[in-house]
């Protein structure tokens, strides 16, 4: 056992900035696909939650193509089908591009859910109030819902950074990629599978301690 924890510190040690890349640049992609699976959700979720016309259609069609096909998928399209049509993407965009599509998918329906779960009582006091409709979704149905979504919203998050390895299939040098690289040129693939799978388990636990942090401070009072 201390020989093989030796190893792990021996490939870590001679491969350090070369997996300090990889992740970096799976950060990166997370970052950004986190950021953008946020805007989409809780736009598209608001807009199916209030049936806004065409609109809601549209997305509703979005979200059954999205969760319904592989990410794999989804990847090899933006990446190989798109030139066809002139639209040519560098590999950092279809990484994030791609992960943020579906983490958006994903996360409208959490919004929506979380949306239609406020009671109608609220809407109505905030109209009593005086305010607009766009108002009372700003003020209460807004601030509630979202914290109603934000369980199943971390799950998604989390799936997100998980799927950034899928970016190995287009050569993207993200965590997964690198490490690969390294087992393929070193033939040392127990060590780099287990430090990919020790980092990933790391990056994923403080991700979602970080977010439950955050939702117990946003947690709504139990009524009674």
């Amino acid at each position: 056992m201390v020989l093989a924890a030796y190893d792990l510190w021996a490939f870590v040690s001679e491969n350090r900035d070369e997996l300090l890349d990889g992740l970096l640049n799976t950060l990166k992609v997370s970052a950004f696909a986190i950021a953008g699976a946020f805007a989409i959700g809780l736009v598209l979720g608001a807009a199916r939650a209030h049936r806004i016309p065409v609109v809601s259609q549209l997305t509703a069609v979005y979200v059954e193509v999205i969760r319904n096909t592989p990410i794999l998928l989804q990847i090899f399209m933006i990446f190989f089908a798109l030139p066809q049509f002139g639209i040519l993407l560098d590999q950092f965009t279809v990484a994030w591009l791609t992960v943020m599509i579906w983490g958006g998918a994903f996360n409208s329906e959490n919004f929506r859910a979380g949306f239609l779960a406020v009671s109608y009582r609220y809407r109505e006091a905030g109209y009593a109030l005086g305010f607009s409709p766009l108002s009372t979704f700003l003020n209460v149905t807004l601030p509630i819902g979202g914290r109603i979504a934000l369980p199943s919203s971390i799950n998604t998050y989390i799936s997100v950074v998980k799927n950034t390895s899928l970016m190995f299939v287009i050569g993207y040098a993200e965590l997964t990629t690198t490490a690969l690289n390294i087992s393929n040129l070193s033939l040392e693939t127990l060590e780099a599978l287990t430090v990919l799978g020790v980092v990933y388990l790391a990056l994923v636990s403080t991700l979602s301690a970080s977010i439950r942090v955050l939702e117990s401070r946003l947690a709504l009072p139990e009524s009674g």
